[in-house]
């Protein structure tokens, strides 16, 4: 019966040309690839251009014939390109001191020429197992923070029983057992990320990581680094071979928040990852599929983008196979006492604070009220209400105070009396972004900030 081949890539380097064709007439026969070379010097090159299971390399070239010294420095320099490295030493003039030194060292084994090739053929199948597992648990380790945010995310699920979040839930349920690409559109704070991630946990994929990427706050020198991995040296700052979003997400869920604020330069590089599933690590030259599922979301209005060219018409094609669009909260009034009791409970317990019901004038002041902020502000006042209330019952003076929270119609700087700086600051973003759409680009720019200062003006305020 024909032995089955090996899938495993096998690179052999030895200055001995007869040993090399020798060793690629017999091992082709059980790997998928033998690759040969005398030149160490070329090691580098090699290893970006392939993807290596196993390395054997010849311990003394002709620089230096008998102390292995060569053999040493060629084994750190594969260890520092790739740390998941295996390699099998050879030389011919081994003993028992120079195995130890080179397994402590890094090297996986160490095998003595002329070597008898069933044994080489044992050593070479051992190492491949050691490099599958190596891979593994690299693996592991990328996906495993992913996973942890995952599970510890604090608030997993959408509360609500509006008809327009009911109409949310149908699709959610009719969407997730696909693989089809959705765009969720809504304001800041309804809930994008929460829909998202219940998608996931609904979806076949629901045991392989959801990762999340927020475009807006990648800076354009860093996408491809941030998206795609890098390879260790690829840029100064490039310490070690980086594992990017996509690959981390593989078999997964890849969720791009923000996508509305990519820039066009950036749109197309995005294109094609998307159209070709696979992704090139910034240093390197071979290809790597991926297999994810893409949700995206914004808060702009991506399809008015579209008129201004500011958005990539087949870019949005391929993201949106499925639209949900978010009611913000004024719009769904009877959640809001459900949405407030929930985060009551929680906060309570947090703080340590016996709070037992929202009062009745709270809850029509509470659906009167604009919540320009959404979910979001919603849940910041009532975990400040919870901690500075001395009331078993909220009231609405614990939660609207001192005109803290907008007001409820739209604000004129003319009319607001006992302003403070936040107050004016607050008011000038909201303008500024309901003059832009939403358009946080351009929104900073008129208000002179840069998008990551404005970013943490929106997240401090709620908004």
């Amino acid at each position: 019966m024909k032995e089955q081949k090996s899938s495993g890539k096998i690179l052999i380097i030895d200055d001995n040309e007869d040993l090399l064709k020798a060793a690629k007439i017999y091992l082709k026969r059980h790997f998928a690839q033998v690759d040969i070379e005398t030149n160490p010097g070329l090691i580098p090159i090699l290893m970006v251009n392939e993807q290596y299971d196993v390395i054997m390399l010849d311990m003394n070239f002709t620089k230096d014939v008998s102390s292995g010294q060569e053999g040493f420095y060629w084994l750190d320099r594969i260890l520092e390109i790739d740390s998941s490295a295996v390699v099998v030493l050879i030389t011919a003039y081994g003993d028992v001191n120079t195995a130890v030194k080179a397994i402590k060292e890094g090297a996986t084994d160490f095998v003595l020429k002329p070597w008898e090739n069933e044994k080489l053929l044992a050593t070479l199948h051992s190492a491949l197992k050691l490099r599958e597992s190596k891979l593994q648990i690299s693996q592991l380790k990328s996906q495993q923070q992913q996973f942890f945010q995952d599970l510890d995310s604090k608030f997993k699920d959408i509360i609500g029983q509006s008809p327009s979040m009911i109409k949310v839930f149908d699709t959610i349920e009719r969407v997730a057992g696909t693989d089809a690409n959705v765009l969720i559109l809504g304001e800041n704070g309804t809930g994008k990320e929460l829909i998202a991630r219940a998608i996931h946990r609904n979806s076949k994929r629901h045991r392989a990581p959801f990762v999340g990427v927020d475009l807006g706050a990648i800076t354009s020198t860093l996408f491809e680094s941030e998206l795609f991995g890098h390879k260790k040296g690829a840029f100064t700052d490039a310490k070690d071979d980086r594992t990017g979003r996509f690959e981390q997400a593989n078999s997964g869920t890849l969720f791009f928040d923000e996508i509305g604020n990519l820039p066009m330069a950036l749109q197309s590089k995005l294109l094609a990852a998307l159209q070709n599933r696979e992704i090139t690590r910034v240093g390197a030259n071979k290809p790597i599929p991926v297999d994810i599922r893409l949700i995206s979301a914004t808060n702009m209005s991506i399809h008015q983008m579209i008129h201004e060219s500011t958005f990539r018409q087949d870019l949005l094609y391929r993201i949106n196979t499925i639209e949900i669009t978010l009611p913000p909260l004024r719009d769904r009034q009877e959640d809001i006492p459900i949405l407030a009791n929930h985060f009551v409970d929680i906060y309570s317990k947090k703080y340590q604070k016996e709070i037992r019901k929202l009062g009745e004038g709270l809850i029509k002041r509470m659906q009167k009220y604009h919540w320009p902020g959404n979910i979001r502000e919603l849940q910041h006042s009532i975990e400040r209400a919870v901690i500075m209330t001395s009331h078993s019952v909220l009231q609405q003076e614990d939660l609207f105070v001192q005109k803290q929270s907008a007001p409820e119609k739209q604000e004129d700087l003319v009319s607001l009396e006992h302003l403070n700086i936040e107050d004016v600051e607050k008011i000038l973003i909201r303008k500024a972004l309901q003059k832009h759409n939403g358009h946080i680009t351009r929104a900073a720019e008129e208000l002179g900030l840069t998008r990551s200062s404005l970013y943490r003006r929106l997240e401090r305020y709620g908004l």
